[in-house]
């Protein structure tokens, strides 16, 4: 199965990560005293998140991910046998 790529192509604003984490002592989930990590806001294009982040007069850095390339694959593919290499070698 390959995932989709259908509602990715809109830009997340994140803020940085200012104080460590550690485990909580009664669950052992990791826990901050920031709670801007919890917050990640949504923009349709790059410019208008640039924008809002000068607006705030927050520092930002942009980050463009790689162009995914998706090699096509049937279903049946997943059920295939291919053999190990050790096994072809002996």
């Amino acid at each position: 199965m390959q995932s989709g790529v259908n509602n990715t192509r809109h830009w997340v604003l994140e803020h940085e990560q200012y104080t460590k984490r550690s485990p909580e002592p009664l669950m052992g989930w990791s826990q901050s005293d920031d709670t801007f990590n919890q917050v990640k806001l949504t923009f349709p294009s790059k410019e208008a998140a640039i924008a809002h982040a000068e607006k705030q007069g927050w520092d930002y850095s942009v980050a463009i991910d790689k162009v995914k390339k998706v090699k096509p694959r049937s279903y049946m593919d997943n059920f295939k046998y291919v053999p190990d290499k050790e096994s072809k070698e002996v």
